[in-house]
């Protein structure tokens, strides 16, 4: 019995066909790249909330020394990154002044322990007399669709003490004081106004869109003329987006989008190949400085 061969017109369809499909997965995973496919890793980001403190060099080291460390480089005030994602261990968070020799003591340093699925924000917080590294534990868990749950942390040293509420009365945080967090909350998705009043002093107001489903993390900081802020997403509909890893040397970490779309264009030009060929708080310091 012969073997039916297919025509070479069939195989010109079955290969664009093909070809059509890993395009649209390689367009799929350089445009979005959700961190539920990343098993087996938690979260951290890291934060400059003191404001008379100057910019600072930020190192990531694993203690392990499974993966290479990184380094952001003149962080200033007010300045927060996105999720780096880390494989489990435990990781030493250190600031040093900037240009420092990555090997002088630094300026502080503070441990964080990543478990699989945990999130954490690293933050200088304080005024510089009293500088510390924070570990504060971020909720990456979603809200239903109908409700949106947000926090604050309070780094304004012009307005030490706030009451948080949006303009229709709803309490987001209330008598927060510098250099502390708030607990989440859960609030109606939408077009909000923040009243954020100190003691003694009148409101100062801010806008934010809130989505269903997501849960952020608003950042109080101090600005030219009076507070500003930050608004940033810690998860939405339960998946956090990180943009960096740990394994990328001392020079900085790799974008997460950048290795998302690494790989997307990969299965591109696999692709164009087929047609052819047929991604709870803790303050100590260690102060040198």
């Amino acid at each position: 019995m012969t073997s039916a061969r297919p025509a070479p017109h069939a195989l010109r369809r079955l290969a664009g066909a093909a070809g059509a499909i890993l395009i649209g997965a390689g367009l799929t995973a350089a445009i979005a790249a959700p961190a539920s496919a990343e098993a087996g890793v938690g979260y951290v980001r890291l934060a400059h909330l003191s404001p008379d403190t100057p910019p600072v060099d930020v190192y990531v080291d694993d203690l392990g020394g499974k993966t290479k460390g990184i380094k952001l480089d003149a962080v200033p005030y007010g300045v927060v990154s996105d999720y780096l994602s880390m494989k489990p261990g435990t990781y030493a968070v250190s600031m040093r002044k900037v240009g420092a020799d990555a090997k002088s003591p630094p300026v502080l340093t503070e441990e964080v322990k990543v478990t699989e699925g945990s999130a954490h924000t690293v933050a200088g917080t304080g005024r510089f007399a009293d500088l510390g590294l924070s570990v504060i534990d971020d909720d990456i868990s979603a809200p239903p669709a109908d409700q949106a749950k947000v926090r604050v942390l309070q780094a304004s040293v012009k307005a030490p003490v706030l009451d948080i509420k949006t303009t229709g009365g709803q309490e987001i945080g209330a008598g927060l004081k510098f250099a502390t967090t708030s607990n989440y909350r859960d609030v109606k998705p939408g077009n909000w106004t923040i009243d954020m009043t100190p003691q003694g002093g009148s409101a100062t107001k801010a806008s934010c869109k809130l989505a269903g489903g997501t849960t952020y993390s608003l950042f109080v900081l101090d600005g030219k003329d009076g507070l500003t802020t930050d608004l940033k997403v810690d998860a939405k509909a339960g998946e956090i987006t990180p943009v960096g890893g740990v394994e990328t040397g001392a020079g900085g970490s790799t974008s997460g989008t950048s290795i998302a779309l690494i790989a997307g264009l990969s299965l591109v030009v696999l692709a164009a190949l087929v047609g052819v060929g047929a991604f709870g708080l803790r303050r100590r310091a260690r102060r040198t400085w």
